[in-house]
């Protein structure tokens, strides 16, 4: 196989494509067809809370329960294995078991079911764990194979191209699940269940081409070392030590930490709240209204992650992540109120501008404040610990405040905190060039 140099057309492509191939979990499980098929299933059962782990809880916290462990795991496995993985030059190898493990695990939700809650719920934990784990080293790529003038243009790039791809297989499933006797399924559950294996399918072999180009690796030491299973902890505390010494990058993430916990919560619970709190008037609206809702996210984040790269370039990145906080704090306030399915569309039209354009720009900007240095995998694993953090703790309160209120509004409400607090802190951080 041919090697690349840094830079190259077809190398950058091959990476974006990576987000082609698992973007179909983000939206196909975590946002539209999954929450759909999971609060479906306590409908059929006509039951609003189930017993687990001893004592009796809401379908909307346990999910969320799940989702912040699921995260833990990940914050806590991500710097073992990037420091392995930058000290052998192979984080290729990693990039791919977590695929796998993602791709194999959203097949078996196949058989989840609320009489086998919890082996339901552990492939749900593993497939998320396997889909985040996988960003660790896909994200690391990034200063690998990109110039820093490359990467705002080629971060929104990855986001398009995983919006196009993951709206493509949402359109057949959708189909599929308004259409189930076509398919010669039973009822729209059914298909919905197959929509799950066709995620792990789309996954796992939409991947292969990014695979195949992307290299192994920076390699930095030939042989194996005894210290080398906590050698990522040992450069997670060396990077920690490095941002603390750098005000720009401390500043930075400090901000990056706050908003991002409120952006990935809306993101994981935006369906949820949809299915709950939105007057439809049936169930089978309800059903075409979410996946309807979520797609227009998706097609309109396309436009908002290239439309937020332009306006980088023309303002710079942090004054342009200002003004998305300040537009996120209007969501949170305004979906507090909302009833309506129209309302509901109006708010997700922009949800998607905003959604993509900030984890896009969120990911360049920190590439471009990072020192020059070979083990970009554990600075990034500091960035995605950061990220995970924040999604367990934000994850846990919104399960929280919507388990004692009884309703998902009050979380959403308490979310616009994070964001004008995130605002806030972006305004201290030091004027650029970028």
């Amino acid at each position: 196989m041919r090697i690349y140099p840094k830079g190259h057309k077809k190398l950058t492509t091959a990476w974006a494509f990576y987000d082609w191939a698992n973007s179909v979990y983000s939206l196909v499980i975590a946002s539209a067809i999954f929450p759909i098929f999971y609060q479906g299933l306590f409908r059929v059962a006509q039951i609003e809370n189930i017993e687990v782990f001893g004592g009796s809880i809401r379908s909307t916290p346990l999910i969320s329960y799940t989702t912040a462990a699921a995260f833990l795991v990940v914050a806590f496995i991500s710097p073992l294995l990037s420091g392995i993985s930058d000290y052998r030059g192979n984080k290729k190898i990693f990039m791919k078991f977590f695929c796998y493990l993602g791709g194999f695990s959203t097949m078996g939700m196949y058989f989840f079911s609320l009489d086998a809650i919890y082996f339901s719920l552990l492939l749900y934990f593993l497939g998320l764990i396997g889909f985040w784990g996988s960003l660790v080293f896909y994200n690391s790529y990034l200063p690998d194979i990109a110039y820093p003038e490359q990467q705002d243009t080629l971060s929104a790039k990855g986001y398009a191209y995983g919006y196009i791809g993951s709206v493509i297989l949402l359109l057949f499933n959708l189909y599929m699940i308004m259409n189930p006797e076509v398919f010669g399924f039973s009822d729209a559950l059914v298909a919905m269940r197959w929509s799950f294996v066709s995620v792990g399918v789309w996954w796992i072999l939409f991947s292969q081409y990014a695979f195949y180009y992307l290299p192994k690796g920076n390699k930095k030491c030939h042989k194996p070392s005894r210290r080398i299973l906590f050698n990522g902890f040992r450069e997670l505390k060396a990077v920690g030590a490095s941002v603390a010494k750098s005000l720009l990058l401390k500043r930075y993430l400090s901000a990056f930490f706050i908003y991002s916990l409120a952006v990935q919560t809306v993101m994981l619970v935006a369906t949820y709240f949809g299915e709950q709190e939105i007057q439809w008037s049936s169930s089978e609206e309800q059903t075409m209204g979410l996946i309807v809702s979520i797609l227009l996210i998706q097609i309109v984040a396309i436009g908002g992650a290239v439309g937020t790269a332009k306006l980088s370039d023309k303002f710079g990145n942090i004054p342009v992540l200002i003004f998305i906080n300040g537009v996120w704090v209007a969501i949170c306030t305004v979906a507090y109120f909302i009833y309506t399915p129209i309302h509901f569309y109006i708010v997700a039209g922009v949800v998607g501008l905003v959604m993509g354009g900030i984890q896009s720009l969120s990911r360049s900007t920190y590439s471009k404040f990072l020192p020059e240095t070979k083990e970009t995998t554990s600075y990034f694993s500091f960035y995605d610990v950061t990220e995970k953090i924040g999604i367990v703790i934000g994850m846990s309160l919104y399960g929280f405040i919507d388990q004692v209120t009884g309703s998902m509004r009050n979380s959403i409400l308490f979310l616009a905190l994070f964001f004008i607090i995130g605002l806030l802190l972006l305004l201290r951080v030091q004027k650029s060039n970028i």
